[in-house]
C-alpha cells in the first residue's frame, strides 16, 4: 500500500478528507492506478457520470455482483453505496474492496436491522427468506436466497407455487412481484427513500406536457407511479427498453443517475428525470452522490476505505448469493 502522510490524512466519520491539486488530472491518473495495482472500477447506474465515464463497468446491481465474482483484478474499487461493496468482499475473500466513502449508505438497507428481521422470520419458520441485494451482509446472512430486481420474479417462479416466502427488504418490489405472480409473500415493510418520494401529481403533469413519452418505472416505485408506467423493471431493464423503443420521448421514474448511460446510448432521443415531491427538479440518492471522482482517486491511491467483515459472517452471506447467481444463469439473466 502506498505511503500515508498523517498530517494529511484525515479519517472523517469513514472517508477520506485530503484536499487533490486541482491540477491533476483525474481521468488519467485513476487509470495509471487502475495498472499500477491491478485493479477494477465497479460503478452503479445512479454514480455522477464522471465516476461511469472512468469505471471499467457500469451496471445493476446483478451485474455488478456478477462482475464482482468473475474479475481477476487484486483490487475491487466500488463506486456505488455500501452494501454493494460489501457483496463484492462476500464474493471475494482474497481481493481487497474498497468504496470511495463509507457513508455511502442505503435507505433501504436502514430500513432491515438484521437483529429485528430475525425476530420477524423466526415467527414464520414454513418461509423461505428471499432479500433483495439492497441490504447488509447481517441480513444475506439471515436469507435463503438473495435477488435483484433484475432477476426477482424468475427467483419466486423457480419456487413451488406453495412454498410460503418472506420478501424483504421492499415491500413495494415484493408487492409488484405478487401482482406478477399471484403470489402471496409475506412482505417486510421496508422501502428506499428515493423511490418513494416520485409525485404521481407531477409526472401525471410530465405526461400532458409529453403525450407521446413513455413512463418508464422502477419496481421499487409505489404503486399508484407504477400503474401509470409504460414500462416496470431494473435500472439495466429501462435503458434496454429506451433502446429498442421506437420512442423518442422518455420519462424516467428512478434516481437520475441513469439518464447519463441513457442519453450516451441514445443521443437522438429526450429523457425526463421524474420530479420528486418537493422542490428539486430530479430524484438523486444523496448516498450515492457521497462518491466523487476525487474521493475515487483518493481511495486508490491510499487504498483506503477498505471493506472487511469477520469470515462466518461472509460465509453466511455468501451462500444466498450464490443461490442467485446459480438461478440467475439457468435463465440467462
Amino acid at each position: 500500500m502506498a505511503d500515508i502522510n498523517t498530517h494529511q490524512l484525515v479519517a472523517k466519520k469513514g472517508f477520506l478528507d485530503i484536499e487533490v491539486d486541482p491540477t491533476i488530472d483525474l481521468f488519467a491518473e485513476i487509470e495509471k492506478l487502475k495498472k499500477e495495482k491491478n485493479a477494477i472500477v465497479l460503478a452503479h447506474y445512479y454514480q455522477e457520470p464522471d465516476i461511469q465515464d472512468v469505471a471499467d463497468y457500469i451496471g445493476d446491481s446483478l451485474g455488478l455482483a456478477q462482475k464482482a465474482q468473475s474479475t481477476d483484478a487484486d483490487i475491487i474499487v466500488f463506486a456505488g453505496v455500501h452494501f454493494m461493496a460489501e457483496t463484492a468482499k462476500i464474493l471475494n475473500a482474497d481481493k481487497k474492496v474498497l468504496l470511495p466513502d463509507l457513508n455511502a449508505g442505503c435507505s433501504l438497507s436502514d430500513s432491515a436491522p438484521p437483529a429485528l428481521f430475525k425476530a420477524f422470520r423466526d415467527k414464520y419458520p414454513d418461509h423461505i427468506v428471499i432479500t433483495y441485494i439492497n441490504c447488509s451482509a447481517g441480513m444475506k446472512a439471515l436469507s435463503d436466497i438473495i435477488c435483484t430486481s433484475s432477476n426477482a420474479q424468475k427467483i419466486v417462479e423457480s419456487l413451488p407455487p406453495d412454498q410460503k416466502i418472506i420478501f424483504a427488504p421492499d415491500k413495494n418490489l415484493g408487492a409488484w412481484i405478487n401482482k406478477q405472480t399471484g403470489r402471496n409473500m409475506l412482505l417486510w415493510n421496508g422501502a428506499c427513500m428515493v423511490h418513494e418520494i416520485f409525485s404521481l401529481e407531477k409526472i401525471t403533469r410530465l405526461k400532458v406536457r409529453h403525450p407521446e413519452a413513455k413512463v418508464l418505472a422502477h419496481p421499487e416505485c409505489e404503486e399508484p407511479v407504477l400503474a401509470v408506467a409504460d414500462y416496470i423493471g431494473s435500472t439495466t431493464g429501462i435503458l434496454k427498453y429506451a433502446q429498442n423503443s421506437p420512442a423518442k420521448e422518455f420519462i424516467v421514474v428512478t434516481e437520475a443517475g441513469i439518464l447519463h448511460q441513457m442519453q450516451k446510448s441514445n443521443p437522438e432521443k429526450t429523457f425526463i428525470p421524474a420530479p420528486p415531491n418537493n422542490a428539486c427538479a430530479c430524484n438523486d440518492c444523496p448516498y450515492m452522490k457521497l462518491n466523487t471522482l476525487e474521493k475515487l482517486y483518493l481511495c486508490m491511491k491510499y487504498e483506503l476505505p477498505e471493506i472487511t467483515m469477520p469470515e462466518d459472517l461472509r460465509v453466511a452471506a455468501k451462500k444466498p448469493i450464490e443461490r442467485m447467481l446459480e438461478i440467475s444463469a439457468k435463465y440467462g439473466l
